[in-house]
């Protein structure tokens, strides 16, 4: 681990070699690849931010894709010379894609797991609402039951429990919540509302849409115009699983990294 500017980063495996920048979901945080790294991708080198406002980052706004997209390219600068894979889940896809479109000399490959870009006003005002009533938990098990009930209910619940012990910490009236700026995660879903973007047109990229959300997080309008922007570069796959992708089919999340590679 290590910092470079204000970023938390994880690292795993090999300290050369071709970097796989993954970025994670949000309200989550680097270290939720390391099983992924470690299990299924022990050879290949992996660069895992915390994103500004999740985990060990810094908090400090402004909360949006463009300082996201700042935050990164200084770190890749500072970490390799060539152009990496993205490998992106859920609004770090999103911020992945915004990556590539701005800085395409940076990304040679893009695999965006159920990214979530270009969604329903009223569906983040929902979410957003909805986190505001509820912001923390009374307890340690009522955190781990919210995790089974939300996307997490297929995944190795030994990975579950690192998730518990890394991310979720005590409040000052005696709650738990997670290690999280969370007025950040209250403006990033009204990011997430945004028109969305699309990487350059040879681009190779990988979509895998989770078919068990509902409602979708990869919308129709996305997923259409990302087939007709990028043609033959473009690879789709529906995994039947929830949201949480890379922990819920590790074997197959990492065979696209290697094909990719």
């Amino acid at each position: 681990m290590g910092g470079v500017s204000d970023l938390h980063i994880h690292r795993f495996g090999p300290s050369t070699g071709q970097v796989v920048l993954a970025l994670h979901g949000l309200t989550g945080h680097g270290k939720r690849w390391q099983a992924l790294a470690e299990q299924h991708l022990p050879g290949v080198r992996i660069i895992a931010p915390d994103l500004r406002g999740h985990g060990r980052s810094t908090g400090v706004p402004p909360w949006d894709f463009e300082t996201i997209v700042t935050d990164l390219v200084e770190l890749l600068r500072a970490e390799t010379s060539e152009p990496v894979v993205l490998l992106g889940h859920s609004f770090g896809a999103g911020a992945g894609v915004h990556l590539a479109a701005r800085h395409p000399e940076l990304v040679r490959g893009l695999i965006l797991l159920d990214p979530a870009i270009g969604l329903d006003p009223e569906f983040m005002l929902q979410i957003a609402a909805a986190m505001l009533e509820n912001p923390d938990y009374a307890s340690v098990e009522q955190a781990r039951f919210d995790k089974v009930e939300t996307a997490w209910a297929e995944v190795d619940p030994r990975v579950l429990e690192d998730e518990l012990a890394e991310h979720l910490v005590p409040t000052p009236d005696g709650r738990m919540a997670w290690r999280l700026t969370f007025a950040a995660m209250i403006a990033y879903w009204g990011q997430l509302a945004r028109d969305f973007v699309l990487p350059p047109r040879e681009l190779p990229t990988i979509l895998v849409q989770a078919m068990k959300v509902d409602p979708p997080f990869v919308t129709p309008a996305f997923r259409a115009a990302l087939s007709a922007h990028l043609g033959d570069h473009l690879t789709v796959h529906e995994f039947d699983c929830d949201h949480m992708v890379a922990q819920a089919r590790p074997e197959q999340t990492a065979a696209l990294v290697r094909t990719m590679l």
